[in-house]
C-alpha cells in the first residue's frame, strides 16, 4: 500500500518550489539524493542547488509542466546528473502557485528479456500504464508515454500524482489504492485534455488488479478515448429528456423555450427558434415564403448569460436574407450545416454587418440550421450554434437534432392548434356573455369571468336582467364541457333564460322550461355523435318595492350572503337536479334582504380547486368576503386573489356580485279600484295629484291617458279586487294594474268602424314597453314611461 505522505518515501526524490523559486518542502528522497537535510534546505533558493551543465529550457509564464536532465550539487560537493519533472499546481483559493518537482530513484526490475513480449507491451495501441504495490510507476507503453509526452524510460518510479497535479491523477490515485484493497477492478470516467493533444475530451481509465498466486503485486491502468461513446450516450439521453421535456403544456411560446434549453449545452452552445407568423386570416401557412424571410424569435437559450449571441429578442421579428442559414434551411426542406471560416467574403456578402460581427467576436465556428417540419406544414426554423465547443457537427449530431426538433414540431403545431381553437372559442364566449352590466336602481352589481388557464374554454355565462316594475333578475350558469361546443350551449341558453325572464316566470317555472330546452338540445346532439347536454343554473328575482328577493337553482352551487352586520354564510336553497335529467320538479325559496346586503353568485371553477374540494373553496369564500364589501370591484379582484393559484384556475370561473337596493316608500303609490266605471275619473285626479307631489307634471298627460286605459280594461274584463301602483325613478314611471284574472290581454289593430280595440294600442304608443305578468293571485298590466324629473 502507498505511504500516508508521499514526502517520505525514499524511492522518489520530491520537492515543492513557489513562484518565487523558494524551497517550501523537501522529500526524504531529496535527502536521499543530495544528501541535505530538509532543515537545511527548506526556505532557501532553489537555484543555489543547481550546478552548470544540464539541459531542458526553464517553463516560461504560461506552461504547467516541465521535464529535462539539471546537474545539482550533492551535500560533500560532488554534482549528481538528475532528470527532473516539475508540475505546477494552482491553489483552490486563489493563493500563489507552486511546483511540485520529482526525480524517481528507484525504477524498478529491468524489461522482461523476451523481445515479442517487450514489443507487444510497449507497442500495444490501448495507452497503458503499470503501478506496483506501493503505486509506483513500474513502466508505460508506447501510447501512453506519446500521451503524456514524457520519456518512458525516465518516469518510471514515480506515482500518478507527481505526473500532474491535476484532480484527476489524485482520483485515479485513490481508485488504485482501493483497487489494491479490494482486488476487484475499477472503471473511471473522466473529462480531460492529455499533454499530447490539442483538446479536452472524455477519457475510460480501466484499473485492473494485477495478481501472483492470488495476491494483488500492482494494479494495470489502461486509458481508452471514451469520446464517441460518450456522444452517443448524450444523445440517448438528449432524445429521452426531449420526450419528457417538450410539449409539457399548449403554450407556443413555452414549448419553443423547452426546445431551446434541453440543446443547450448538449447538443450546441446557442439555440434559437424562430417561427413564421401564422396568416392574419387563420388557417395554415401557405408554403415558405420566398427570401428575405422574416421569422418571429420564439425563443432562445445560451451557455453564456444574457445571450451574446441573439441579434433578436422573443417576441421580435427578424428579417433573414437569401444564403443566410435560415432562408437556405427553409428552402431546402431540410438540415444545412455551414462551417464560418473567418474572414470570408463570402459571408460578409450573406450575412448583415450586426450577424457577421456576432460570429467574429464569439468565434462562431458552426451553424447548424434545421426546419420544424409537422403535418407537411413548415412552421419555422432552429439554429444551433457552436464557439465553445471545438468541433463542428458532425452527421450524428444532425440527424439527432432532426429528431428532436421533429418532436418540438408537432408539439408547436399542436399548442398552435389548440391556441387557435381557443381564441376561437374565447372569441363566441367574449360576443355570447354580456358585454358590460350597468347597476340600475334596485342593483348594483360587479362581475368577472376567467376562461380556464390550461383546459379549453368552458360554457360559463352570468347575466342581470332588467324586469318589469323595476324588478330585476340575475342569473349564474354552468355548461358541461368545454370548447366551442360548449360555449354555443351557453349563447343558446343565455338567450333562452332572457326570452322567459321577458314573460315574467317565477324562478322555478323558468327552470323547468329551461330544463325542456336542455332536454331537447340534448335528443338532437346526441343523434351527430357530439355528446349530451347538460348545465347548472342559478336564477334569482329582486323586487326594490318590498325588498325580498325569490330565488331556485338547478344543481348549482347555492350563492352566499354577505349582511351588512354579520359574517357571509351561505344561502339555504332546495337542490334542483342539473338541467337535462328532466321529469323532476324545482323549488324557489324567498329572502328578505336589508338594505347593504351583498349577494354573491359563483360558479364551482371558482370554488372547486385541484388540492381542495368545494366545502373548502366555499369556506374560502366567506373568508375572503369578510369584512362586508364596500366597492363590489375591489372586492371581485380580492376574492380571485384568494381562492385562484397564481397560474389561473382549471377551470372557467363566472363571478358576480350583487347589491340589492331597496325602493323609497314616497316613490310609489297605491290604490285599491271599486270596479266601477264612473270611478275611474276621481282615479284620474288622484294620480295627477301624486304626480304633482312628484314634480312630473310633464309625464301627467300621458299618464292620465294610459292610467284611465288600463284600469277601465280591468274594470271591464278582469275580476277584483283591483289595484293600481305608480313607481317612479329619476327616468321612469310604471303604471301597475293587477286583478285576480288570469286572462291575458292582447295587442289588436282595431278595424276602420270598430268603436273598441284601440285601448292597447294607444298605451304602446305613448309608452316606451309595455306587458303583462301572472301573479300567484291573478296578473299584472304594466306600462313604462320615459320621463324628465322637473327641477
Amino acid at each position: 500500500m502507498s505511504p500516508v505522505n508521499p514526502f517520505e518515501d525514499a524511492a522518489t526524490a520530491r520537492v515543492v518550489i513557489d513562484d518565487a523559486g523558494t524551497l517550501q518542502e523537501w522529500g526524504e528522497g531529496a535527502r536521499r539524493l543530495l544528501g541535505h537535510p530538509a532543515a537545511d534546505v527548506v526556505g532557501r533558493p532553489a537555484a543555489e542547488l543547481l550546478a552548470d551543465g544540464g539541459e531542458g529550457t526553464p517553463p516560461g509564464s504560461g506552461d504547467d509542466r516541465w521535464s529535462g536532465t539539471l546537474v545539482l550539487r550533492h551535500r560533500d560537493g560532488h554534482t549528481v546528473s538528475v532528470w527532473v519533472l516539475a508540475t505546477r499546481t494552482e491553489p483552490e483559493d486563489g493563493g500563489p502557485g507552486t511546483w511540485l518537482a520529482v526525480s524517481p530513484l528507484d525504477t524498478g526490475p529491468a524489461q522482461p528479456d523476451d523481445p515479442l513480449i517487450r514489443a507487444a507491451l510497449t507497442q500495444s495501441p490501448c495507452a497503458t500504464m503499470i503501478f506496483d504495490h506501493g503505486l509506483r510507476l513500474r513502466g508505460v507503453n508506447d501510447a501512453m508515454a506519446r500521451l503524456m509526452r514524457l520519456p518512458a524510460d525516465r518516469v518510471r518510479g514515480l506515482r500518478a500524482t507527481d505526473l500532474s497535479g491535476r484532480p484527476q491523477n489524485a482520483e485515479l490515485e485513490r481508485h488504485m489504492e482501493q483497487v489494491l484493497a479490494t482486488g476487484r477492478r475499477y472503471d473511471m470516467h473522466t473529462h480531460m485534455k492529455a499533454p499530447g493533444e490539442s483538446r479536452a475530451h472524455p477519457w475510460l481509465a480501466r484499473i485492473a488488479p494485477l495478481t501472483d498466486g492470488g495476491q494483488v503485486r500492482g494494479v494495470c491502468v489502461s486509458a481508452h478515448d471514451f469520446t464517441e461513446q460518450h456522444l452517443a450516450r448524450e444523445r440517448l439521453q438528449l432524445v429521452n429528456e426531449a420526450s419528457a421535456r417538450i410539449g409539457t403544456t399548449l403554450d407556443v411560446t413555452r414549448t419553443a423555450q423547452e426546445l431551446a434549453d434541453v440543446c443547450v449545452p448538449t447538443l450546441a452552445d446557442f439555440v434559437s427558434v424562430d417561427l413564421l407568423d401564422p396568416p392574419e386570416c387563420g388557417g395554415e401557412p401557405v408554403g415558405v415564403p420566398a427570401p428575405p424571410v422574416g421569422l418571429r424569435r420564439s425563443a432562445h437559450r445560451s451557455i453564456t448569460p444574457g445571450c451574446p449571441e441573439a441579434v433578436a429578442e422573443p417576441g421580435q421579428l427578424a428579417v433573414y436574407p437569401a444564403g443566410s442559414p435560415q432562408a437556405e434551411s427553409l428552402l431546402a426542406g431540410h438540415a444545412i450545416v455551414a462551417a464560418v471560416p473567418s474572414g470570408d467574403p463570402e459571408l460578409r456578402r450573406k450575412w448583415d454587418p450586426v450577424r457577421l460581427q456576432r460570429v467574429v467576436d464569439l468565434g462562431i465556428h458552426s451553424v447548424m440550421s434545421v426546419p420544424l417540419q409537422a403535418r407537411g406544414t413548415t412552421l419555422g426554423v432552429a439554429v444551433f450554434i457552436r464557439y465553445r465547443r471545438p468541433y463542428p457537427f458532425s452527421h450524428d449530431d444532425v440527424l439527432l437534432a432532426e429528431d428532436v426538433t421533429a418532436r418540438a414540431a408537432v408539439c408547436i403545431d399542436n399548442a398552435r392548434r389548440y391556441s387557435r381553437e381557443r381564441e376561437t372559442t374565447l372569441t363566441l364566449q367574449r360576443s355570447l356573455l354580456p358585454r358590460s352590466l350597468s347597476s340600475t336602481a334596485s342593483v348594483e352589481v360587479a362581475s368577472r369571468y376567467l376562461p380556464a388557464a390550461s383546459s379549453g374554454v368552458g360554457g360559463d355565462w352570468f347575466d342581470v336582467i332588467p324586469l318589469s316594475g323595476m324588478r330585476v333578475a340575475m342569473v349564474v350558469g354552468d355548461v358541461v364541457g368545454q370548447g366551442i361546443q360548449a360555449s354555443a350551449t351557453m349563447g343558446r341558453l343565455r338567450t333562452a333564460v332572457r326570452t322567459l325572464a321577458d314573460i315574467d316566470l317565477p324562478p322555478d317555472e323558468l327552470l323547468t322550461h329551461l330544463d325542456d330546452l336542455v332536454v331537447r338540445l340534448s335528443e338532437e346532439s346526441g343523434g351527430d355523435g357530439t355528446g349530451e347536454v347538460g348545465a347548472t343554473c342559478l336564477y334569482a328575482v329582486y323586487d326594490p318595492v318590498s325588498r325580498r328577493c325569490t330565488l331556485a337553482r338547478a344543481g348549482h352551487p347555492p350563492p352566499v350572503l354577505i349582511p351588512p352586520d354579520g359574517p357571509p354564510r351561505q344561502v339555504e336553497l332546495p337542490s334542483g337536479p342539473p338541467l337535462g335529467v328532466g321529469g323532476l320538479p324545482f323549488e324557489s325559496a324567498e329572502l328578505e334582504l336589508r338594505e347593504g346586503t351583498v349577494l354573491s353568485f359563483y360558479t364551482d371553477g371558482l370554488v372547486r380547486g385541484r388540492e381542495r374540494d368545494a366545502d373548502a373553496g366555499r369556506e374560502l369564500l366567506c373568508e375572503s368576503l369578510t369584512p362586508s364589501p364596500g366597492s363590489l370591484d375591489a372586492t371581485c379582484d380580492r376574492v380571485l386573489h384568494a381562492l385562484l393559484p397564481p397560474g389561473g384556475a382549471a377551470d372557467d370561473v363566472a363571478l358576480l356580485l350583487a347589491r340589492p337596493r331597496g325602493l323609497p316608500p314616497d316613490q310609489v303609490a297605491t290604490w285599491d279600484i271599486p270596479a266601477d266605471p264612473a270611478l275611474v275619473a276621481p282615479i284620474r285626479k288622484q294620480v295627477l295629484d301624486q304626480l304633482s307631489a312628484w314634480r312630473l307634471l310633464e309625464a301627467s298627460f300621458t299618464a292620465e291617458l294610459v292610467v284611465s286605459e288600463l284600469v277601465t280594461n280591468a274594470i271591464r274584463y278582469g275580476a277584483p279586487p283591483i289595484r293600481l301602483r305608480l313607481i317612479h325613478d329619476a327616468t321612469t314611471l310604471i303604471c301597475e294594474v293587477s286583478d285576480t284574472s288570469h286572462t291575458a290581454p292582447h295587442l289588436r289593430r282595431a278595424k276602420t268602424w270598430d268603436e273598441g280595440g284601440r285601448g292597447l294600442l294607444l298605451v304602446a304608443q305613448l309608452t316606451q314597453r309595455w306587458g303583462s305578468r301572472h301573479t300567484p293571485s291573478g296578473k299584472t298590466i304594466w306600462a313604462e314611461l320615459a320621463l324628465i324629473e322637473e327641477v
